[in-house]
């Protein structure tokens, strides 16, 4: 039956090696059930950093944690099954910070999970009428690259912010300096110290090639926090300690097994046509849609050739299929409140391991399933403890810009303008337009208009319109 459903040996592969995958891809990738709920999910709607929409409303970190584990569980089985790859589904990170930055705030946080399944729907057509395919294809390998090594410098940005390593001046309108190192351009308080001391750590899992780094990284550094907390009672910040815990403050929790709360499943509403206007409405829809539409499909690629999956021709087989469930990954998680679920790079670590059909995702698929009765352990893990991740994360996207040929100005300058545009705006899709328009009107300027595909023009003028969205909504609201 094995052989039937996933053709293991014709891949080359066995049972046991698919099944070392898949393990190593869950422990790779397992920290999204830790970070995915310091992202998007808060302790008290009094919380200075809590995620409030514009109602009030949080979505509380335990069941954050279980919807995030369950969407993932489900969808990579799914992916394991109907498309027969070893690549596992996840939440992804970036559309989860652009939900709990920039929508959320517009919002009840049931209406940004509405347009998230929104944006899958549209994903899945796009995959459907193969639109999603000739796009990506239309892109230059360059501008895909810049786009992979700009959500790394924003994930990055994010992690250090969070971990209070970056900060914002109080003054910020009246100086020059918009933000500082740490507390008066110094590392003052433990939990900083604490992030500091982690990413050193998880920096040298990582250079040694130590499987689960990143994951055994926040565990340890999980570990100390807990212990300076135990001895230095530092305390959470509350808005009034900035020396404190942003988040959650770490201790020894009273249970460590727990039925999961899943009653964030099915709290989808689409009420934010009548809460916003309709060109406000659009617009978000249109961010998520870039925002999600060129990443899965860039690691797809990637992940097809390490593991040699690719024709001669350099495509992936059944590209078609893969890239539907993948679509339908967005959709559960706006059903689930986990945001939009995608195709994880990590994946390529139970590539490395052998991995070769979709059996590996089964495993990884179930050890997510069982990951939700553990959500009493993630609530203790404090957002310093976990932000080195996003740094580490960061820094191994950032490593592709090595193949980006900066001596040609005109590929040179929309790659710039893609890589630093995300961590300065906090925005995916602003860096997105920044690349794309800089890239055809050099193009043009320079005499090779002719060059640049159709649909780049048809993109980088959406782009435009995208940009000039407070023009356009006093024009027609």
């Amino acid at each position: 039956m094995i052989e039937r459903l996933f053709g293991v040996t014709a891949r080359g592969s066995t049972v046991p090696r698919e099944l070392r995958g898949g393990l190593v891809t869950f422990m790779a990738m397992a920290y999204i059930i830790v970070l995915n709920p310091l992202i998007l999910g808060s302790i008290s709607p009094t919380d200075p950093s809590a995620k409030v929409d514009a109602v009030g409303g949080i979505l509380p970190i335990a069941q954050v944690a279980a919807v995030t584990a369950l969407v993932a569980g489900v969808m990579t089985i799914l992916f394991g099954v109907f498309a027969n790859y070893p690549f596992a589904i996840a939440t992804g990170l970036g559309i989860n910070t652009l939900l709990a930055v920039t929508i959320a705030p517009l919002m009840s946080w049931p209406e940004a999970m509405g347009l998230v399944v929104i944006d899958g729907v549209i994903i899945v057509l796009l995959a459907v009428t193969g639109f999603r395919t000739a796009v990506f294809n239309a892109v230059p390998t360059e501008l895909k690259t810049a786009i992979a090594v700009g959500i790394g410098a924003f994930i990055a940005m994010i992690g250090l912010v969070d971990a209070g390593f970056v900060r914002r001046l109080p003054d910020a309108a009246n100086t020059t300096v918009p933000v500082s190192l740490g507390i008066d351009g110094s590392i003052a308080s433990w939990p900083t110290a604490v992030f500091v001391l982690g990413l050193l750590i998880m920096g040298v899992l990582v250079a040694r090639n130590v499987r689960a780094a990143i994951l055994i990284g926040v565990v340890i550094n999980t570990v100390i926090a807990i212990v300076v907390e135990a001895i230095f009672q530092v305390g959470p910040s509350a808005g009034t300690n900035p020396k404190g815990w942003s988040l959650s403050v770490p201790a020894i929790p009273d249970t460590v097994v727990g039925v999961p709360d899943l009653s964030l499943v099915g709290n989808v509403s689409f009420g934010a046509f009548s809460r916003l206007d309709l060109i406000t409405v659009v617009l978000l829809i249109f961010t998520l849609v870039l925002a999600n539409f060129f990443d899965a499909m860039g690691t797809l690629t990637g992940l097809g050739q390490q593991a040699g999956l690719t024709d001669k021709d350099g495509k992936l087989p059944n590209v078609g299929k893969a890239l539907v469930v993948e679509g339908a990954g967005a959709v559960a998680g706006g059903v689930g409140s986990a945001s939009s679920n995608t195709l994880f790079v990590e994946s390529a670590a139970g590539v490395a391991e052998g991995a070769r059909t979709g059996l590996a995702n089964l495993l990884t698929g179930v050890l997510f399933l069982a990951a939700m009765f553990f959500t009493p352990l993630y609530a203790i893990v404090p957002v310093e403890a976990a932000a080195p991740a996003l740094v580490v994360i960061g820094a191994m996207m950032f490593r592709q810009i090595t193949a980006i040929d900066l001596s040609d100005l005109r590929i040179a300058i929309p790659a710039f303008l893609t890589v630093v545009v995300m961590p300065f705006t906090y925005s995916i899709a602003n860096g997105i337009g920044a690349g794309f328009i800089s890239y055809v009107v050099l193009a043009a300027a320079t005499g090779r208009a002719r060059s640049v595909h159709p649909l780049m023009w048809v993109v980088a003028v959406a782009f435009v319109g995208y940009f000039a969205v407070g023009p356009l909504r006093s024009l027609f609201v």
